[in-house]
């Protein structure tokens, strides 16, 4: 019997990387066993900007892609970033409720922020608290103006965390980690990409997914779960 058969399943909000796109992230994913999936709802959305510059993907998946929000070299200032944030509670209104937010890249960056900003009042106001997140090659902002409140307190709900031994976001991804109380870290030999999961991260997901939904049963937070995998254009 799975995890979840005889309740509902914790439903996450799945945000994908730097020009990329829903439809690319739910491929990355799928990869991952019947056994994980299986026992989540995941809702995939594209982002609300059209790549504004050539994709790293670019003939590894089609297009179209898209972006979250654009930002300088240093990636310490942003544009259309409250534009994004508008967009994101929107979809949340729209397809949820949620229970959490699973990302990559850019929008594990996103996913990564999100609780703090949700509890400093400045994003997700009109959305219930983000209880879980997912996050797959993060990393933390660097402006002041998004750091300061994103990561102004340690981050509570329960968190798994993928850190890719070749990943160039690596470092950012383990200094992350120190923002939230108690992380799950999941190792894995690649670089910056959605893995695939072996027989150690298999358990690990498991053993998350099956606390999450205790805890979600007994915060009474148990989501409508008619489909597994939703893909919204």
């Amino acid at each position: 019997m799975g995890i979840a058969e005889e309740s509902k399943r914790p439903r996450f909000l799945c945000l994908h990387g730097f020009r990329t796109s829903a439809n690319i992230l739910k491929k990355q994913v799928g990869k991952w066993p019947e056994s994980v999936l299986g026992n989540i709802d995941l809702v995939f959305v594209d982002a609300p900007f059209p790549a504004q510059g050539i994709s790293d993907v670019k003939g590894i998946f089609d297009p179209p892609y898209y972006e979250w929000f654009q930002f300088n070299e240093e990636f310490t200032e942003y544009r259309n970033f409250q534009e994004c944030l508008d967009y994101i509670e929107d979809c949340m209104i729209k397809h949820g409720p949620f229970d959490g937010l699973l990302g990559f890249s850019q929008g594990a960056i996103l996913s990564a922020a999100l609780p703090g900003l949700q509890a400093k009042g400045l994003a997700l106001t009109r959305v219930p608290k983000i209880k879980f997140v997912i996050i797959i090659g993060g990393a933390k902002f660097m402006s002041p103006t998004v750091a300061d409140n994103a990561y102004a307190s340690l981050i509570e709900c329960p968190s798994v965390h993928f850190l890719g031994e070749e990943d160039y976001l690596r470092p950012h991804g383990e200094r992350l980690l120190k923002s939230f109380v108690n992380p799950v870290v999941i190792h894995h030999p690649k670089g910056h990409t959605v893995p695939r999961l072996d027989e150690k991260s298999i358990e690990i997901m498991l053993n998350f997914i099956e606390k999450i939904q205790m805890k979600t049963m007994s915060n009474n937070g148990a989501t409508d779960d008619e489909q597994k995998e939703i893909y919204v254009d």
